[in-house]
């Protein structure tokens, strides 16, 4: 495999995508990213409950285990950048925990865990800011440089140099919703079945410098499908 991937349908035309903020999102979304010059955040929807907004899902020995933020007044209608996370429960804990159980012998944990949890220990008060720290380190610990940008409105309809790419990455299928790739199997702690597109820092664990690579050979891998579909 190169570093380099063919366009999908989506992409052609396209030099940015409008995409929500997901919490540690999962590797379809960065699958997206990486096809882009420029990410520009919904900044201004209203906050959807039971989202990847504030989920994110991780393989622990046991099972596939999600990871949830609570937050201040769920049930009132208020913008993503203005949700406040609610520190008076004790999620931190139980989510580092998680987090130890599930990749402390991972071959790179020790390599990420220290930034990681240096943003879990700053208590940022809003979830946007929170999650857009995480969704920096992750691009940094990725090798991936893109320009983000925020939208000032909710955006409905984009311009023709973007790409929408809101509600095309949800939970709601997990791991058989990958849109932007078709993922290629790699090391994970626990299990013999490979489980797909879990939250990246999965495969950060597991994969460290290699994980960038993984993504764009699963891109490709993609592409290639629909290539050969095409011609069938």
């Amino acid at each position: 495999m190169t570093d380099l991937w063919l366009p999908s349908k989506a992409v052609v035309g396209h030099s940015e995508v409008v995409i929500e903020l997901h919490h540690l999102p999962c590797f379809d979304y960065f699958a997206c990213l990486l096809q882009y010059n420029t990410i520009r955040l919904e900044a201004c929807e209203n906050f959807p409950k039971q989202t990847y907004r504030n989920r994110c899902y991780v393989l622990t020995a046991n099972k596939v285990d999600v990871l949830t933020i609570p937050v201040k007044n769920s049930r009132k209608k208020i913008r993503i950048k203005d949700i406040q996370i609610d520190y008076n429960q004790s999620w931190i804990k139980r989510h580092w925990g998680c987090l130890q159980s599930a990749y402390g012998k991972s071959p790179y944990f020790e390599h990420y865990y220290r930034d990681l949890e240096t943003i879990y220990l700053r208590k940022p008060t809003f979830l946007f800011d929170f999650n857009l720290e995480l969704l920096t380190l992750c691009l940094k610990n990725l090798g991936i440089k893109k320009r983000i940008e925020y939208t000032l409105s909710y955006t409905v309809d984009v311009d023709i140099t973007q790409f929408d790419a809101k509600l095309v990455v949800n939970d709601k299928k997990k791991g058989e919703s990958a849109v932007f790739c078709n993922t290629i199997p790699y090391y994970q702690t626990f299990g013999n079945d490979f489980v797909p597109n879990l939250s990246i820092i999965d495969l950060l664990f597991n994969k460290g410098p290699e994980a960038r690579k993984v993504l764009l050979e699963s891109i490709q891998v993609s592409q290639e499908h629909k290539l050969n579909k095409a011609a069938q």
